[in-house]
């Protein structure tokens, strides 16, 4: 089948192949630093600039004869390196990795070194073999560093690993077969041979590997505001909007295994009293000092989100005992933290706790929650207080029932509260109502 491949293709025009792809990988590199204009993705400027290089590799090897004087042999062998060695760069720089300069020059300058060398330049196949081995080994890192992303939404993508993977194969190919070559004749063939079909190759490559370019800078920047709308921007932490989605899907996973979820309120303690005595930047670097303690105290796939001024909430899956622990831990550590120098006021945090199933409405546990925060605040403050019931879920209505024509949407009454966990919990639990004046 290759073999027949490589007949065809020698019915192609090599010249006219190699403007193509010259004209398209050079196309591409404008289009690539356009988005990079558009969307500064830095990655999207190295891309293509890789791309333009390529492209001026392919114009000197095309016509290097009719300038004058001629330029060396070896230039535009070093420019095609030094594109694929970018273009690793440039998935390095996209994920946030530095740019290492020297591994990206170190084919360009091994190829400058072996053509010193009066036996590399007079054989073919070891011009072959090396310019091979360079571009497919820049082609697998760019690969690899494509699948060191760890966001499995990325990985999802196969494409991103797939073509410069293939690519990478595709490019070792003529290593086999000069392995395999016994004369120059056969190598010979084999450069003539296959010209095409690499012409081809390539420019379906750049073509391709340009369009999971795009679609990676897009999935970025669709990630940046979605994350900008749904973070609060002083603390880093989920805004409102934010905590309640995230709510959504942790609560959703823990009804697989119909395990208990727990909401923990926090409030600052006399938080207006720090603004008022301290000033507003005081008051800001204390609840962004708090923010930092709740996410290294508290697990990471725990939701934690500010609601507002100083109030924050926290969704964690867990039942009533281990709620208990991690809001304590991060009471103690808050309040040494927080007695530390620095451009903070010293201040405690006072902390209810709710727990329920996980087919409960987020809205009940947060009240249940908020509810056992003032009994924390009329207890003395800093400290811990629970719900005394934990808060029962909602059964679901039947399909089947509600193909009967029913006017209106059924419900099933929520069941007799669940007993409370024994756990030994921090502060009375006492049912008194609290009036709103005491929080502050």
């Amino acid at each position: 089948m290759f073999a027949r491949l490589a007949e065809a293709s020698m019915s192609l025009d090599i010249g006219t192949l190699f403007v193509i792809a010259i004209c398209v990988t050079s196309l591409l590199g404008f289009f690539l630093l356009f988005a990079w204009m558009q969307d500064r993705v830095q990655a999207l400027a190295w891309w293509g600039l890789a791309y333009l290089i390529g492209g001026l590799s392919g114009v000197i090897w095309r016509l290097g004869d009719a300038v004058s004087p001629p330029l060396p042999s070896y230039v535009p062998n070093v420019l095609l390196f030094i594109a694929v060695g970018m273009a690793w760069s440039a998935a390095r720089v996209f994920h946030g990795r530095p740019v290492l300069w020297g591994a990206m020059c170190f084919g360009a300058v091994l190829w400058l070194a072996s053509c010193w060398s009066p036996a590399f330049t007079e054989s073919a196949a070891s011009r072959l073999v090396i310019s091979s081995m360079i571009v497919a080994g820049y082609t697998f890192l760019t690969a690899t560093e494509l699948w060191r992303e760890r966001r499995k939404a990325v990985r999802r993508q196969w494409p991103t690993v797939f073509v410069p993977i293939l690519h990478g194969m595709v490019f070792l190919f003529p290593v086999a077969l000069a392995a395999l070559s016994q004369s120059g004749g056969g190598l010979l063939s084999l450069g003539t041979g296959w010209v095409a079909v690499y012409v081809i190759e390539v420019v379906l490559y750049v073509v391709g590997a340009a369009f999971v370019v795009l679609v990676l800078a897009k999935d970025r920047t669709v990630r940046y505001y979605k994350q900008a709308a749904t973070t609060d921007p002083l603390t880093d932490l989920l805004n409102r909007r934010g905590f309640f989605e995230a709510c959504g899907e942790l609560m959703g996973n823990r009804r697989l295994t119909k395990q208990p979820v727990s909401v923990l309120a926090f409030d600052l303690d006399h938080f207006k009293k720090i603004n008022d005595t301290h000033g507003h930047q005081t008051g800001d670097a204390t609840l962004h000092l708090f923010a930092s303690i709740a996410k290294k105290t508290l697990r990471a796939d725990d939701a934690i989100g500010r609601l507002g001024g100083e109030e924050f909430v926290a969704l964690l899956p867990a039942n009533l005992a281990e709620a208990s622990i991690a809001a304590e831990r991060v009471r103690k550590a808050f309040e040494k933290a927080s007695a530390l120098p620095g451009d903070h006021a010293t201040a405690t945090v006072s902390i209810g706790i709710a727990c329920g199933l996980p087919s409960a409405n987020v809205d009940d546990l947060t009240a249940r929650a908020d509810a056992a925060l003032y009994r924390a605040k009329a207890n003395g403050r800093n400290r811990v207080e629970a719900a005394d019931e934990a808060v029962a879920g909602v059964a679901v209505v039947p399909a089947a029932e509600k193909s009967r024509g029913r006017a209106q949407k059924q419900r099933t009454p929520l069941t007799s509260p669940i007993p409370n966990l024994a756990v030994p919990l921090f502060g009375p639990l006492s049912a008194a109502s609290v009036p709103a004046s005491v929080r502050g």
